[in-house]
């Protein structure tokens, strides 16, 4: 399907290109993010493969790579998708997120997934968005609470991480029921820190969702 961009007050969420590696790298670079043991973000070395794998699954129809921008100033921070697209089930999940270390615990994460949840829900008609981050993230799994996801249970053995580690993955998810109550929360929060005037680093937190 053809993809626009989903834009917000702050954030911008353009569809993945094949030139995007060099500003993927460099906005990785900040945290060193590739070195993170529960998650899958591109260095120098896998950056390609990294995108060819997001833009073969655009072409297969299961997946919307997506580059997470700044609006004002205009950079890339990060990346995030739709994947496991199930049309037919009207079901898909939003993994492969990250942000750089700067951004991390700002609204710039919280506004990005206000954006692609409400695609989700109201665009594409979905009855459920679900998540999926290592169990040893406790950072990323409290924030899919803040989220307003529901927690499903523990995907053992779910992954073969890059060191060999079998990672147990837990399971959210928000269903079409939940999401108006979802919505009015994350645009409370959001208006919250926009009329706080306060810069990046020290908006509400909303925690980076590493994951697959």
């Amino acid at each position: 399907m053809h993809m626009e961009p989903l834009i917000g007050p702050r954030v911008k969420l353009r569809p993945m290109l094949a030139s995007d590696g060099p500003d993927l790298v460099q906005a990785a670079a900040d945290g060193e993010l590739w070195k993170l043991p529960y998650t899958f973000v591109p260095s120098a070395e896998t950056v390609d493969s990294y995108i060819r794998t997001a833009l073969e699954g655009r072409a297969d129809g299961t997946v919307i790579p997506f580059i997470t921008q700044i609006i004002e100033p205009k950079r890339v921070i990060g990346s995030t998708r739709f994947w496991k697209i199930d049309w037919e089930n009207r079901k898909l999940e939003i993994g492969w997120t990250w942000l750089s270390a700067a951004w991390q615990r700002t609204f710039a994460n919280t506004e990005a997934k206000l954006l692609m949840l409400r695609f989700a829900f109201e665009r594409l008609n979905c009855v459920r968005v679900q998540f999926m981050t290592d169990e040893m993230n406790e950072t990323s799994c409290a924030a899919l609470l803040r989220l307003g996801a529901k927690q499903e249970g523990i995907v053992r053995h779910d992954l073969l991480m890059p060191d060999g580690r079998k990672r147990d993955s837990v399971q959210f998810s928000i269903i079409d029921e939940e999401w108006p109550d979802v919505r009015r929360a994350l645009e409370e929060r959001l208006k919250e820190t926009s009329e706080s005037g306060l810069s990046s680093s020290e908006t509400v937190p909303a925690a980076i969702q590493p994951k697959r």
